[in-house]
């Protein structure tokens, strides 16, 4: 049946003659170049019914554009959509409502700002929201997304379906409206399994690149690039499964709040709410913002710090298996700051972090705090039946170039520690046909699956 649009308001065409667009990276020629559009449209307010998108056009979003329960939005490989930066324009898929965002690695599709070349930076514009009806462990089961003025998120249903992104990249968005109440680059409140998410770029966003508040949604290949506040940050019940994620800092950026690889709670209190948070993460790298042990980082002129490259916190039931943590000022930080009982969670095996590499911490391997047990981090990390291991600096774990942020090369060298280092033996993920059984430990082997479809220089691309 052909697809109608129904109750977008003021939908405004204007021709325009644009350049031909560029790819990705200057300078990869082998990245994919966008169709050059022949119109801008301008969307507002409510998609109540079906909509398609296509690469032949631009879109312009403006101010809260809602995709509705029942309503579907579908966008074309190749289809660029920019977000207004007055209006702080943000796409949010309401509880009913889908996104079918499927790109291909030749033809991404790309949320940006609308900002000039050279000219864009840090919040230009809100981000994507998915409020689905899976379960989040608030006292009544639902709750009202962070900054926006109406969508509920959770529900009953862990098998929801909202869609799919793949092949997507997010630039330049994430907005603080206040303290702890912020819009990331995407935010996903109680999106269920139904939902797919692979292939994903967020960059230079102004909060955290990737938010899960509980549903039970599973991703594969997730990139966090030059972030402000946290890579991925884990709540409120969350209890997805995720492999082959990458996270780099701008050393030059962080957030007042301290910024981390990862951040978990189970919820701002640390209360044993069920569902717990409890994702199960395997290859994992988080790339800080030290390249060695030498490097001087002041973000913001001091007005911003980095602090651990795992903050696990408030009776977080998080796993993680076969990853790497380099370049961080602070490695492992177990808390238990008087809220939750993460440190019991970890001594019970209910919180895990296992066969797994610290490489390059610039200050701590392993953080305390004053309500914890002292040293636990450090005999937590080397029981003998976590498998885990320090290495002193970044170069010995003989990857290409992952700190480059021009053009990373996340990828191993022939001799590289990490290769066939990697142990699915462990029960929850032994079983489980989600998490692929491969032989590196981190987010990549010798293969790139981050070529062709991200781009490391939206700042300076033609869109």
């Amino acid at each position: 049946m052909k697809k109608k649009i129904f109750n977008v308001i003021n939908l405004v065409i204007a021709s325009v003659i644009l350049s031909s667009f560029f790819a990705c990276s200057t300078t990869d020629p082998k990245e994919p170049e966008p169709t050059t559009p022949t119109e801008v449209v301008t969307i507002e307010g409510e998609i109540t019914e079906d909509l398609t998108l296509t690469s032949n056009k631009q879109y312009l979003l403006k101010g809260f554009v809602y995709v509705t329960n029942s309503a579907e939005l579908t966008i074309e490989p190749g289809t660029i959509i920019k977000g207004d930066k007055a209006s702080k324009a943000t796409l949010v898929i309401e509880r009913g409502g889908k996104i079918w965002a499927q790109g291909t690695k030749n033809s991404p599709i790309v949320f940006t700002s609308n900002q000039p070349k050279g000219e864009r930076s840090y919040g230009d514009w809100g981000g994507i929201v998915i409020c689905g009806n899976a379960k989040v462990n608030t006292a009544t089961g639902t709750a009202k997304i962070e900054g926006g003025p109406r969508s509920e998120y959770g529900g009953l249903d862990n098998n929801d379906n909202s869609g799919a992104l793949e092949y997507v990249r997010i630039e330049f968005s994430g907005v603080e409206y206040a303290t702890d109440n912020e819009i990331n680059g995407l935010t996903l409140g109680g999106v269920g399994s139904a939902t797919i998410l692979r292939h994903i770029q967020v960059s230079y966003c102004g909060d955290d690149s990737y938010e899960f508040f509980g549903g039970t949604v599973n991703a594969k290949y997730l990139v966090a690039f030059r972030g402000w506040d946290d890579e991925f940050d884990t709540d409120n019940g969350f209890s997805g499964k995720l492999q082959f994620l990458v996270g780099l800092r701008d050393p030059n950026v962080a957030d007042k709040s301290k910024s981390n690889g990862f951040e978990s709670d189970n919820d701002a209190s640390g209360s044993s709410n069920a569902p717990f948070t409890s994702p199960i993460f395997s290859n994992v790298s988080l790339f800080g913002p030290y390249t060695t042990l030498s490097d001087v980082v002041e973000p913001q002129g001091g007005n911003g710090d980095f602090q651990a490259a795992m903050h696990l916190r408030r009776n977080t039931k998080l796993k993680v298996y076969n990853s790497v943590l380099a370049g961080w000022p602070n490695g492992l930080f177990i808390e238990n700051g008087g809220k939750g009982d993460a440190q019991g969670n970890a001594t019970n095996g209910d919180l895990v972090v296992a066969n797994s590499i610290l490489a390059g911490i610039k200050t701590k391997n392993f953080m305390e705090d004053s309500k914890g047990t002292a040293d636990f981090n450090k005999n937590y990390w080397e029981k003998e039946e976590q498998h885990n291991s320090v290495l002193t600096t970044n170069a010995d774990l003989k990857l290409n170039n992952p700190f480059s942020l021009p053009n990373p090369n996340f990828t191993a060298l022939a001799n590289s520690p990490v290769l066939d280092a990697a142990s699915f033996e462990y029960s929850p993920i032994k079983d489980d046909t989600f998490f692929e059984k491969v032989s590196f430990v981190g987010a990549f082997g010798t293969e790139d699956w981050t070529q062709g479809w991200t781009n490391w220089d939206p700042q300076n691309t033609d869109y």
